[in-house]
């Protein structure tokens, strides 16, 4: 046996365990797949149920929700993609100019630690500070002189209450990642600027963010593949009947569908449409990642 295989065999024996995770709870559950073309009955399981071709994604297409469900998913998808690229990119400009490390660290770490608390925690927040009537937020409204906002329960306001909400939560490790490039700029640069009489946001706008922009491109381009998922346990926690005309998504939609409802297969012919349009758009992110930032998985 080749002498460097054989010493990458305790490497190779270290990932196994998670290779048989993931082909035991990735992989396997693929063959759920076939419900979406069967009539599947608990009772008779796959091998016994009906086989009624592309009747259930014909039906998903039939009803009268599936159009808006799928608008909304792209469009809060899309607005959380410009502002989870808007918020870090101008935190991180800022955080550039402050010379005072424990203040700078200190910010850092109370913008990150959103990231670190589940939807399960943050839902719970949010449900008493955007309270109608006694939430933080609307008092604050009203000691203003504004009427109160049902953030919660009006469809104009919902999408842009979940915008918001997922980009104070996840903001911070995004800013990370443009710190960190913005310090692989080259110092001599700021400093041929500064003598040729350029202040601080010339500096931020001829050298911070052309030296960013291929953690940028990247990143947006990667984020493509994130269109359809518009964040179940987010949506999950929040919404209600009363904002389902502007919140429901395509995951929340199958919850109903296969664990409320129990319609097994049609719930499997949404998810698995969700799926191919994911993995077209996974693809063309990668390729334009490879195109326009020249990046590549291995």
């Amino acid at each position: 046996m080749n002498k460097s295989l054989k010493s990458e065999i305790p490497l190779h024996l270290m990932i196994l365990p998670g290779f048989i995770i993931i082909f035991i709870y990735s992989y396997v559950p693929m063959v759920g797949i076939v419900m979406a073309f069967q009539n599947y009955i608990p009772v008779k399981g796959i091998l016994g149920s009906d086989w009624v071709g592309l009747d259930n994604f014909k039906y998903i297409i039939s009803l009268p929700d599936t159009l808006q469900v799928l608008w909304n998913t792209v469009y809060i998808a899309i607005l959380k993609i410009i502002m989870g690229l808007i918020a870090p990119i101008c935190t991180a400009l800022l955080l550039n100019e402050v010379r005072k490390q424990l203040f700078k660290r200190a910010i850092q770490t109370v913008v990150y630690l959103p990231h670190f608390l589940s939807w399960v925690i943050l839902g719970g927040i949010l449900i008493d500070l955007l309270s109608p009537s006694q939430g933080l937020v609307n008092q604050f409204l009203m000691f203003l002189g504004f009427e109160p906002v049902f953030f919660l329960g009006d469809n104009k306001w919902f999408p842009y209450t979940l915008m918001i909400s997922d980009t104070w939560k996840e903001f911070g490790f995004s800013m990370i990642i443009y710190l960190a490039a913005i310090s692989g700029i080259n110092p001599s640069l700021y400093e041929a600027a500064v003598i040729d009489g350029a202040n601080h946001w010339r500096r931020a706008w001829h050298i911070t963010l052309p030296g960013m922009r291929p953690i940028i491109v990247l990143l947006v381009t990667l984020s493509l593949g994130s269109v359809l998922n518009a964040g179940f346990e987010q949506v999950f926690i929040l919404y209600s009947p009363q904002v389902y005309e502007s919140g429901d998504i395509i995951d929340t939609m199958v919850y109903r569908i296969g664990l409320i409802n129990s319609q097994y297969s049609i719930a499997t012919a949404v998810g698995l449409f969700k799926s191919v349009v994911s993995l077209i758009l996974v693809g063309t992110s990668y390729w334009l990642a490879y195109r326009l930032a020249n990046y590549r998985i291995f």
